[in-house]
């Protein structure tokens, strides 16, 4: 092996797979003498990784840990075991390190052979995690994802949101945030001017466009707290107050922190708002309310209307011929 470029990799690859090599044994191995074995060393170092030495008769080299993490050389089985394993932590969200997941995921990508990455993805697909299953994305996707947002390059995809619209989008990606059970991504809606976040699994036919453009300042703290932010606006786009004939005591013993947004009203009624995203969640959160609680609520005509429907439906689905006796009998 003539290449002293060649001989460094060779050298690394080796020095990387013992703690200790003696002297001979190494100039054996790569087939050089000693001397030109010091040379290689002395190359290596200058790249920045630490090769100890030891003289003498028992001496020998040995690769240390540094101040700073030089470039690795993988074999094809650890560099699958470690994307794998990158993987499952960034679609996972395990612990607070998605991110730092992503972000090696993302390089480790982009290098790796296409068979190599066939291996990876056969290996991903077939194995079932038994957590968060609703967090469950694409690795491709998130790793091309994350280069865009590296790369603060232009992208555009087809979006279906959630009352299942689907639409062209043009961004510029800011960032990737896991939330819940969910990935998003932040970025700046080039055609509507405006800051949005995207469910990655809405996301579909991803195209970069290859523009490349100047990061914009996001009107948040962070991405995390942005995406937080537009979580707790959707989850309040419907509101009802509900007027209970109870102490505020009681009520917020009964109702514990669903109940923390309840005041005193003037006429000795507890005022108690409550919200969701949609209608349902609405109308679901008044079936806790207890019965021998009275109580009025007002609301948008919207949720009214979806509350008496919600009552007739209730209404007719038990027959007036049959009682709740009478059918449990029947169904003993």
């Amino acid at each position: 092996m003539s290449d002293p470029t060649a001989r460094a990799l060779r050298l690394l690859s080796l020095l990387q797979t013992h703690r200790f090599w003696s002297g001979p044994e190494l100039a054996t191995r790569m087939e050089v003498s000693e001397r030109t074995l010091r040379r290689d060393v002395d190359r290596l170092r200058e790249l920045g990784y630490r090769v100890a030495a030891r003289p003498g008769g028992a001496g020998g080299y040995q690769l240390e840990s540094g101040g700073a993490v030089p470039p690795l050389l993988l074999d094809d089985d650890e560099a699958v075991a470690i994307a794998v394993g990158l993987r499952t932590a960034a679609i996972q969200g395990v612990g607070a390190g998605e991110q730092t997941s992503l972000s090696a995921l993302a390089k480790l990508e982009q290098v790796l052979p296409r068979h190599l990455r066939r291996r990876v993805s056969a290996l991903q697909e077939h194995t079932i995690p038994a957590v968060r299953p609703g967090a469950r994305v694409a690795a491709d996707l998130l790793a091309q994802l994350a280069l865009t947002c590296r790369d603060h390059e232009r992208l555009r995809f087809r979006y279906t949101d959630r009352a299942g619209t689907e639409t062209a989008r043009h961004v510029e990606p800011h960032a990737l945030v896991p939330y819940g059970r969910r990935w998003y991504l932040v970025a700046w809606d080039v055609n509507r001017a405006d800051w949005r976040t995207f469910r990655i699994d809405r996301m579909s036919a991803l195209l970069p466009t290859g523009v490349r453009v100047a990061p914009r300042d996001l009107p948040a703290e962070d991405a995390a707290e942005f995406v937080r932010a537009a979580h707790g606006a959707l989850a309040r786009r419907h509101t009802a107050v509900v007027h209970l004939r109870a102490p505020l005591e009681q009520v917020r013993a009964y109702f514990g922190v669903w109940a923390q947004t309840a005041t005193q009203g003037p006429d000795g009624t507890v005022d108690w708002e409550i919200a969701g995203g949609s209608v349902p969640e609405v109308v679901a959160a008044l079936l806790w309310i207890p019965p021998e609680y009275e109580w009025t609520i007002t609301c948008s005509p919207e949720v009214a209307g979806a509350l008496a429907a919600f009552g007739q439906r209730l209404g007719q689905a038990l027959p007036a011929q049959s009682s709740p006796v009478a059918r449990s009998r029947t169904n003993e």
